[in-house]
């Protein structure tokens, strides 16, 4: 039953407040329906929005049956087991030689894995240093607090270079980042101790909650990477992942919405498989093995989680705007790239599983 509201009859105010507050009614209504295309739910602030919840904030609540936050049990902090994990990984980072033996004049490696964004959100567009100085490796030159005697940060990041382009040990990728990234700085595979991982498959086409959902395919994907990068940097401690952030205003079907939101749960998922393979033995279908005791895969958690709806703000504040992205609206503007890249200096200084080994001076409890 719908009845009709004469705008005639109400003061200015009113009118205008109904008429901005209808459509976020529709969208909170809405319950765990699937979102379809991005719509306009702030005209006013010309904000293109899914009315999809960021999984932080989601936490207890549900997208399509989903249960949100970043970690199991809707929690956006890891378990204390898992942490713990991390903390050793973090204990084992050490200064090794280009052999891998450890030596007081050697480096440890973060590198960066993915594809067109993660390149340009941690270094350059073109992904070759100089970077750019708004992104992640070039604010943290600029840092003063950022660890320079033993830690080096290396881009292996590469436009086009999608998940299944990294998902084996013989992949390309391997051998472009052994030589044009490690070797040209006078480093080895064996010096690579940390990743930093953005990876996605180009034109999604399946939706959750299908069997065949492109996340599911994603977590698949980022599963068999994790254990092709541990074979070739065998000293390979800590992986850190961020998945796609927004992508409601793509004119492409490259990336666009709702799989850009989607791509969060891939990753949670791959996170949580970890963590319970690691509790009861259990290896996940999908995700595969994960054991970072035996050396199968590296120890994994989030990294810095960038999605937020548009310029909905989620609750740290966080907004997309349309100047964020390039014309495409998928790939990010020079503003987007020093969002993210802030995003990733603040997470390493400042988790408690990397600043002993990001910052100068700091040393691994």
């Amino acid at each position: 039953m719908t009845s009709t509201i004469h705008r005639a009859a109400l003061p200015r105010g009113v009118s205008r407040l109904i008429a901005s507050l209808l459509p976020v009614l529709l969208v909170a209504c809405s319950g765990d329906e699937p979102s379809g295309p991005p719509r306009d739910v702030g005209t006013e602030a010309g904000s293109l929005a899914t009315g999809q919840v960021p999984l932080n904030d989601l936490l207890s609540g549900t997208y399509l049956g989903f249960t949100g936050g970043l970690y199991p049990q809707a929690r956006n902090t890891m378990p204390t087991a898992h942490a713990n994990a991390g903390q050793a990984q973090a204990r084992a980072i050490q200064p090794l030689n280009v052999n891998g033996q450890p030596s007081a004049s050697g480096k440890y490696v973060l590198l960066s894995i993915g594809m067109s964004h993660a390149t340009q959100e941690f270094c350059s567009q073109s992904g070759a240093p100089p970077c750019d100085a708004w992104t992640f490796m070039g604010k943290a030159a600029l840092d003063a607090s950022v660890n320079r005697s033993t830690l080096v940060l290396a881009n292996g990041a590469k436009g086009g270079q999608t998940a299944l382009t990294w998902d084996a040990p013989s992949d390309a990728n391997y051998e472009r980042v052994r030589v044009d990234v490690l070797e040209a700085q006078g480093l080895s595979e064996k010096q690579v101790q940390i990743v930093w991982l953005k990876a996605a498959n180009p034109n999604p086409s399946v939706s959750l909650p299908a069997s065949n959902a492109d996340a599911y395919q994603l977590e698949a994907s980022i599963g068999n990477i994790l254990r092709a990068a541990k074979v070739r940097y065998p000293n390979l401690q800590q992986v850190f992942i961020s998945s796609r952030s927004y992508g409601g205003y793509a004119t492409t079907t490259l990336n666009p919405e709702p799989y850009a939101y989607e791509s969060g749960f891939a990753v949670k998922w791959l996170v949580e498989a970890q963590i319970r393979q690691k509790l009861n033995g259990t290896i996940d279908s999908r995700a595969g093995n994960l054991d970072y005791s035996q050396g199968v895969a590296p120890w994994v958690a989030w990294g810095p989680y960038p999605w937020a709806d548009g310029l909905n703000p989620r609750s740290d504040g966080l907004t997309w705007a349309r100047a964020d992205f390039e014309n495409d609206g998928t790939h990010p503007s020079t503003s987007g790239e020093s969002k993210v890249g802030g995003m990733i200096l603040d997470f390493f200084k400042s988790s408690p599983h990397t600043r002993c080994w990001f910052l100068a001076g700091q040393t691994c409890p």
